[in-house]
């Protein structure tokens, strides 16, 4: 006999015995627990991550469950900490050549390469050894396979689920994404489900759920809306502008600040610098000599409530940004002054057939844009309205739904004892 046959065997053989022994164990070791995979690469995984912990606090109310975020990209070994600072910095410096690495990655499949594993298997085997979950999210495309590697060589791989949160949400996406051995693949869309069906994905494995939204981004109200320009130091009932540089800070949207500060325009505005100090003040000097009232701001992590201030969002199209606005009923100009990465292609294309915004080709024309939605008070309606029913309703909530009902099978009392033996093997 194997010693996983004498695991099982020890496992209690009636309702009663492990009643018993979940008595006999403390609390802490019976609530169950929920490991989500991440990594900072731009501010999307981050969000996603962070929308997953508040629903599973916000819709969950009264029950007890243990959660913890790790961003295995960068933490499990210092050469992939040097590839995330990479893609930040041709995102912040060179937004034009994302497209070759996008090309690069899903040529060389690095997520896929024992090069890699191999020096980044050990951390998260003592991870796993450390704080073994009852199922494990992923929200990053360059995580599911060598996680699914460690539950297998762990003998975890029947016992803890492995989900993936598709944090693209259209065709398009890298090809990390899909891996046999995950359990149940969440996406936005029935692109995405087709995506991965195409990518060789059992369509029996894919659930549309649509995007992990943090349920603070909401439609606030005119009243709320009003409130948040005043905190901001803000005029309540000016047209306000919310230029958003992204996690990063940085790509085509200073060149669009830039181009937007030189016009006379009747609005006021807020710029999220992101973590791009030399940007904040930059922008800051820009916004001294500007026509109309510019409020500044770094880093941030209450997006929603300059989301909240603002009539109309200036970004690059990245699939979370999107998806938080349009639950604000935020319209978007959206940079395409460079060729979209295709991840967020087809985010472009929906904006402009559901007229939720306005693509931007030249950053010389951010001024007349954004005057005609001031001016032409139908157009500017016919946007907000548009954005409406864009995004799945309660799509957290139902993703954090599928997650919670994989874990009962795993969450006997004696299970913890199980999976400590099988680790410890």
């Amino acid at each position: 006999m194997n010693r996983r046959s004498k695991i099982e065997d020890r496992r209690p053989k009636n309702k009663e015995q492990r009643t018993k022994n979940q008595e006999q164990i403390p609390l802490s070791q019976r609530i169950p627990k929920i490991l989500i995979i991440s990594s900072d690469t731009g501010g999307g995984h981050r969000s996603a991550a962070a929308a997953i912990v508040a629903g599973v606090q916000k819709f969950f109310d009264g029950q007890s469950y243990a959660v913890r975020v790790v961003k295995a990209v960068e933490e499990s070994h210092s050469i992939t900490a040097r590839m995330v600072k990479l893609y930040n910095w041709l995102l912040r410096n060179r937004q034009h050549w994302m497209k070759y690495l996008y090309w690069c990655v899903n040529r060389f499949r690095p997520e896929t390469r024992e090069f890699f594993q191999k020096r980044c298997i050990g951390f998260i085997k003592e991870l796993f050894e450390r704080w073994c979950p009852h199922v494990v999210v992923s929200v990053h495309p360059l995580t599911q396979h060598i996680f699914a590697r460690v539950l297998k060589e762990l003998k975890l791989a029947d016992r803890i689920p492995l989900v993936s949160v598709v944090t693209d949400p259209y065709y398009g996406f890298w090809k990390g994404w899909a891996c046999d051995d995950v359990t149940l693949y969440l996406v936005a869309s029935d692109e995405a489900r087709r995506q991965l069906i195409d990518y060789g994905i059992n369509p029996q494995r894919i659930k549309i759920s649509g995007m992990p939204v943090h349920p603070k981004f909401a439609y606030p109200g005119e009243e709320a809306a009003q409130a948040a320009r005043q905190a901001l130091g803000l005029d309540p009932d000016k047209f306000t502008v919310f230029v958003n540089a992204g996690w990063e800070g940085g790509g085509n949207i200073p060149q669009i600040f830039r181009e937007l500060v030189r016009g006379q325009l009747e609005v006021q505005a807020i710029f999220l610098a992101g973590k791009n100090e030399t940007l904040r003040a930059d922008a800051e000097s820009l916004a001294r000599d500007a026509s109309f009232p510019i409020k500044v701001i770094g880093y941030s992590e209450h997006v929603e409530e300059l989301m909240g201030a603002a009539n109309v969002m200036i970004s690059k199209l990245g699939g979370l940004t999107t998806f938080e606005a349009f639950a604000c009923r935020l319209p978007i100009i959206g940079d395409a002054i460079t060729e979209p990465m295709p991840q967020e292609a087809a985010t472009a294309s929906l904006i402009v057939k559901r007229g939720a915004g306005v693509l931007l080709q030249r950053a010389g024309d951010i001024v007349p844009v954004v005057r005609r939605m001031v001016e032409d008070t139908a157009h500017y309606s016919a946007l907000r309205a548009a954005t409406i029913g864009l995004a799945i309703p309660n799509a957290t909530r139902h993703i954090v739904e599928e997650i919670t009902a994989l874990i009962p099978a795993a969450n006997d009392a004696n299970e913890e004892v199980v999976l400590a033996e099988a680790l410890s093997a």
